[in-house]
Order: structure tokens, then sequence, then C-alpha cells
């Protein structure tokens, strides 16, 4: 199906995540996304593992065509204007005073098109004393206190994926479509500024709400303790993850499959209160019944009882699931040049039809060619049409 952003024209002058997720998320449903990337070197997420077409690059720019551009050079910045001129959305994530450096701030471009989503994405903001401190995913991670909610007391160390850097990503697309909504009634573009602190801080708003409301701090293990979350080593060495809540239908169902009935009958798992304090109990109690069958034998034993599971699966298994390949969830495409490219479709679904079409990650400046003479015809035509 076609995308529902058909037809919405973004340019993109991201480098690394937050930026490129952004432009992504619109890609994939449709909208016309141009990645302007320095000559020669690019993104510099590109040359992440040598090359200019990383695994890193890869994940954030599908469904993007490449333009190189340097906006300090005249002819350059005369063609950025002519795309900016038609364009719907402008996304950069440099830091604070770069944009105006290269030509690109909001006031300049907004001047050339006052319908313009001008989207500015920073690590601290684009004002006050911190604004001008260099910011990746583990810096905001630990400025807005999430990172704290990740790290093992005992073995404190970074773990996980960018989470900031995505999570940014995701609320500045967010905001791109909050403002082209009311730009329908007022055709005028916003100003749209995200800060990856300010996303995280959102992002982590269970923990703020918890310590504004009982003034309660939380730490690595309490909402897992709260929620009743557990993971087990099988016999076959595969893990396996419950999330148990506070259903007793669930508890019974899981009793009956590790064939413990009589669970309930100790006061220190009688109810949901006494499991929450004693967890440490029936981590305990359940570690080693878990590690006397394999993984997929408890998997088959949790779902007939329907106690909520999963297997914890690695990227080699998670897509082969049956759920998984019944959902399409892995899409693919050839690029003509670096061959078969394979990537998880946008999530949603339209009138139970997903959008998984993808077109690659281009090479860089793979469309200039294209957009040039396509820029250059819309310039001819404004000027034409000025007198």
């Amino acid at each position: 199906m076609a995308g529902v952003l058909e037809g919405l024209r973004v340019l993109e002058m991201g480098t690394f995540i937050t930026g490129p997720a952004a432009a992504m998320l619109l890609g994939d449903m449709g909208a016309d996304v141009v990645k302007i990337e320095r000559p020669k070197t690019g993104d510099p997420f590109r040359a992440f593992k040598g090359g200019l077409y990383s695994p890193h690059f890869q994940t954030y720019n599908r469904n993007k065509r490449s333009l190189t551009l340097d906006t300090r050079q005249a002819r350059d910045l005369e063609l950025l204007d002519a795309l900016a001129a038609d364009a719907d959305v402008f996304i950069q994530n440099f830091r604070p005073g770069v944009a105006e450096e290269l030509n690109v701030g909001c006031a300049r471009l907004q001047g050339i098109n006052p319908a313009l989503v001008y989207c500015g994405i920073s690590g601290f903001g684009h004002h006050g004393p911190d604004a001008d401190r260099p910011a990746y995913d583990t810096v905001a991670q630990a400025a807005s206190g999430w990172l704290r909610l990740l790290i093992n007391p005992k073995n404190p160390r970074v773990v996980g994926p960018a989470i900031a850097d995505a999570v940014t990503g995701f609320y500045a697309a967010l905001s791109i479509l909050g403002a082209l909504h009311e730009r329908q009634g007022s055709g005028r573009g916003r100003r749209v500024d995200v800060s990856m602190l300010e996303a995280m801080c959102h992002f982590n708003l269970d923990d703020f709400t918890h310590y504004f409301s009982a003034g309660e701090i939380m730490g690595p293990y309490t909402r897992p303790s709260v929620s009743q979350s557990y993971v087990f080593e099988c016999s076959d060495g595969g893990w396996i993850a419950l999330h148990m809540s506070s259903p007793e239908k669930f508890w019974e169902g899981l009793a009956a499959a590790i064939e413990r009935p009589d669970l309930f009958e100790d006061p220190r798992f009688a109810d949901r209160q006494a499991r929450i304090r004693h967890q440490e109990d029936l981590i305990g109690l359940m570690a080693p019944i878990f590690r006397t069958r394999t993984r997929s034998e408890w998997c088959e034993r949790l779902k007939d009882q329907g106690a909520p599971y999963s297997p914890i699966y690695d990227s080699s298994e998670a897509l082969k699931d049956p759920q998984a390949e019944h959902l399409r969830i892995q899409v693919e495409a050839e690029h003509p040049t670096m061959g078969r490219f394979r990537t998880v479709r946008f999530p949603s679904s339209f009138d139970d039809q997903p959008l998984d079409k993808v077109s690659p990650p281009p090479t860089l400046g793979e469309h200039d060619a294209e957009i040039r003479a396509k820029a250059g015809r819309i310039w001819r035509q404004a000027k034409a049409a000025a007198g």
C-alpha cells in the first residue's frame, strides 16, 4: 500500500542517529526523504566499520535518497534553497549554532519557505547553561535518570542499545507530525526543538511520577519486583522470561506449569504483596526448577497454562518465531550495487495492511543527478515567476 505520508517532502541534514531516525520514521510512512550529506565522507555513521555503508548507517537510513552538498559553497546553497522552497520538513541534529554556520538555520530557511516545519534536535536544548555541552546516548540516559535504572549495582557498566538516540528520534517525528497537523489550519510552519535530555526525561516518566507522588526513588529492581518479572536459565542453556503482573490466574498457571500447586500455601507467596516482598525467595525456588527442562519444553508448558512468557531470543532467532513470521516483521529489498538489504518494517498497519515496502539505504550521493535536475527546474520556475 502507499504510505500514509506519501507526498510529504522532507530534507534531512542529520548525522549518527537522532536526526536520521526521525527522518527514517517519516520515510517509513511514505514521505520522500532527501538526506543531504557532506561530499566524499557523508554521514560519519557510514564509515563506522570501514567503507561508507556500515550496519550502523543502514539501521537509520532506509527509505531515503542521498544528495551530497556543501552549503558553504554558493552553487550548492542555491540548490539547497530550491529544495527548501519546495519542502514540507527540514531536520537537523547539529550542535546549537552549527546550522547557522552552514547557512541552514531556521530563520533563513523559513524566510524562503514560511510553511516549512523546521526540526532542530540537540543534546541539552538550544539555550541554557549546558546548551553547548556535547551529548551522546549514554550522556542523555545518565542526565535524565534513566541509566541508573539499568545498571546492576554489583557490576556497574553501561548495557544495552542506544536508547536515548532512538527515543529522541521518535519524539522528533511525533512533534513534526503535530506541527504539520497545525499547519493545515494556519498555513505556517513551526520551529520544533527536541533535546535528548527532554526526550529521555519524558520517557522516564514512571520514575519521576513515583518520586513526585510518593517520594520514592526507583532503582534497577523496583519495577521488576512490582511487575513480578523474572528471567530463568533452562537445561539447554536457553533463557526464558516471565512477566506475571497481578492477575492470580497467571500465577495459578505458572504454579501448574512448574508442578507446584502448593506454592500459595507458603505465606511468602500467598498474595501479590507477599510475592513482591519475597521476590528473591521466589527466584531461589524457581531457578533450579527451570534448569530441569529445555527452553522449548518450558514454552509449551507455560503456553498451555496461559502464563505470560517468552523465550529470550537473540537477533538470529526473534524474527524466525512463528508469530513474527506471520506478522511479516522482516522485510527485504535489493540495492543495485550493495545487494540484499534486510530490515524490520514499520510496526503499524493501516486498515490491516502493513507498510512492508522498503528501499535500501542509499550509497553516498546516489541520487545527486536526479535531485539536482529537479531542484534546478524548481529554482528556474521560481525565478521566472518572480519576474
